[in-house]
């Protein structure tokens, strides 16, 4: 028998044992990197001077002790720190930053309730393809589980929503997870990522070990162990902490189409009588310029309906941007083109297309590109890539190439005709109180043509839909496909804060006003005024629209024709009361706001509006 292979063995088992635990326990990277103990350095440093690396002009927060060193050194480094009155605000506005500037919208938010407060945002912008870094405080690394202030299980909160979640456990791991979640969420299909920072690894040295270092040590070998470990765990926190690291920004990797499949996409538009394009937001994800694409569709010729962010992708008065009919105008198209565009209920699960028609999808995230298509649909071509570098190199091999232009003609022809309708709708006179229609007519024709259109809401933001038309690309914020009731303040403060000279305009229901109406403290603290034009009907009418033929009852639905203007005022902005008897001075009145808006304060025009068919039959669920 070989003793020695015997002995061998069996001291390797818990050799290797004791050298596992030497590296939980940090002790090996303790031979070579030191703790300074001395330091007045804390990790908000650390996470602010990646931020600024990554260009992070703006950080939303609501504050909270176990996130204030963020906060602080971001200060510090000149990046904007705007606090707001909820922290799903904080995360709505972080979103419009992300949409309107390309780069990743960053908030920060305290442990427990702040950041459960953030999930429905959180989901919002996962659904909505934003790149979004959300950073959460937590209880200490040794007190998680135990009782402490504000500790729950996070992680498991944002796992199934964040494309990167991390929980840092040593301040040397800052900088590489900050680097690594602001590339994650950028890259393939845009998303939220997550970052937990517990508070001992934000805090600088002599306050950390105040608070969690040993104090009166027990006596005995097992006071001895518990001592050993938490100043181990102490130094093991700090070790390394200030050594110089890198902190510009990782590769981004974005999906592209292939030669081939364009070729073969090339192929079938070169042939089609009747092509239509349906853009979606994906297609104004960098890196390709939004301005770019809009000269790429204008060579193309090709009858274009737009949707979420690529709204105003093509101009005010585009003749190759449909607006109306566009189911009729996908029963008659040879080939549709969907860029970024998902057959999800917008798409009536894909069942609007007609099924001799040639599709092209078109999209970075591969469930998207071939959702419902083992039900009501086929793609001819399913490219998972980048919408917008697709486009241009699609009009690219197509130069010379024209759609034939009485295909477009008749489709414009058709809109002119719905929105004539529109128009005479605009001037019926309702049982009560304005017209919606005619509120949303004027505002349309007033607003400047820089104006960012922000909606939130149901029934009058429906209409807005139909009516308003932004002037350019990345002019229109919309929650997106989770259809999310309280967008508006957080949406505005971000728009407004990347377009300072631009005039952003909310259109609010009377309903989704209530969730953030007291961010008008916020638009004046922060001195980003805006113009918000609520559709007061007292009523929650997209619902009780159903409801009440449906099942008979109001209940739930009915709300108070309320005195918003009042509380804009109340908030240091400027409310106005707009009834039916303001019906001629209506142009005055919105001119008059505008004016206010220039001169720094933010307003409410509270809209008494009544009852129309208009949209009647559109569904809510």
């Amino acid at each position: 028998m070989d003793y020695l292979g015997v002995i061998g063995y069996s001291l390797f088992i818990p050799l290797c044992a004791l050298l596992f635990a030497a590296y939980k326990l940090g002790l090996l990277y303790q031979l070579f990197h030191k703790a300074e103990t001395k330091s007045p350095r804390h990790g908000g440093e650390s996470v602010a001077e990646v931020l600024r690396a990554h260009n992070v002009k703006y950080v939303f927060t609501l504050v909270g002790g176990h996130i204030s060193p963020i906060l602080v050194a971001c200060e510090k480094l000149g990046i904007r720190i705007v606090d707001t009155r909820h922290e799903a605000t904080a995360v709505f506005a972080a979103d419009a930053v992300a949409r309107l500037s390309g780069t990743v919208g960053v908030a920060a938010v305290t442990a427990g309730p702040g950041l459960t407060n953030t999930v429905t945002a959180v989901k919002n912008a996962q659904m909505a393809e934003s790149p979004l870094l959300l950073m959460g405080g937590a209880a200490g690394t040794l007190l998680q589980g135990r009782g402490a202030l504000q500790d729950i299980d996070q992680m498991s909160l944002f796992k199934p929503l964040c494309k990167f979640c991390a929980s840092i456990r040593t301040i040397r791991e800052i900088v590489p997870t900050v680097r690594k979640a602001l590339a994650i969420a950028q890259s393939g299909t845009p998303g939220p990522v997550f970052i937990e920072f517990p508070i001992d690894t934000l805090y600088p040295f002599h306050l950390v070990s105040k608070e969690f270092g040993v104090k009166n040590p027990p006596k005995g070998l097992m006071g001895k162990v518990v001592t050993w470990y938490l100043e181990n765990h102490l130094t093991n926190l700090f070790a390394g902490a200030w050594e110089t690291r890198d902190v510009s920004p990782l590769p981004v990797d974005i999906p592209l189409a292939t030669d081939d499949q364009v070729q073969k996409c090339i192929e079938l538009v070169s042939r089609a009588k009747k092509p239509v394009i349906l853009l979606g937001s994906q297609a104004t994800l960098p890196p390709t310029p939004v301005e770019d694409i809009r000269k790429a569709l204008e060579l193309l010729g090709i009858p274009c309906f737009l949707g979420g962010m690529s709204r105003g992708m093509l101009g005010k008065d585009s003749p190759i941007h449909i607006r109306q009919n566009r189911r009729d105008a996908l029963k008659e198209a040879d080939v549709v083109l969907l860029a970024g565009t998902v057959c999800d209920f917008r798409l009536s699960y894909g069942r609007v297309l007609n099924r001799r028609s040639k599709v092209i999808a078109v999209n970075r995230d591969k469930t998207q590109l071939l959702k419902n298509s083992d039900m009501f649909w086929k793609p001819t071509v399913a490219i998972q890539g980048d919408a917008g570098s697709f486009l241009l190199q699609l009009s690219k091999g197509l130069k010379g190439h024209k759609c034939p232009e009485e295909w477009p003609q008749s489709l414009k022809a058709g809109d002119e005709t719905k929105e004539n309708a529109n128009r005479a709708k605009a001037v019926e006179k309702t049982d009560r109180h304005l017209n919606p229609l005619k509120v949303l007519h004027c505002v349309d024709e007033l607003m400047a043509e820089d104006s960012i259109i922000v909606a939130d809401g149901g029934d009058f933001v429906g209409s807005a839909a139909y009516i308003m038309r932004p002037r350019g690309p990345l002019r229109w914020l919309d929650p997106g496909a989770f259809g999310t009731l309280g967008v508006g303040g957080g949406f505005a403060l971000g728009a407004k804060l990347c377009r300072p000279e631009s005039e952003v305009w909310i259109v609010y229901g009377d309903g989704s006003l209530g969730y953030s109406v007291a961010e008008f403290d916020t638009f004046t603290r922060h001195k980003t005024p805006v113009i918000a034009v609520v559709g007061n009907d007292a009523c929650w009418s997209q619902i009780s629209r159903e409801q009440v033929p449906i099942l008979g009852s109001n209940v739930a639905c009915g709300l108070a024709f309320s005195d918003y203007h009042i509380v804009a005022d109340g908030y240091g902005g400027k409310g106005c009361l707009i009834g039916r008897e303001d019906e001629d001075r209506l142009s005055e009145i919105i001119k008059s706001a505008q004016r206010e808006c220039r001169e720094g304060k933010a307003m409410l025009l509270n809209v008494l509006i009544g009852k129309t068919d208009f949209r009647e039959g559109s569904i809510s669920v």
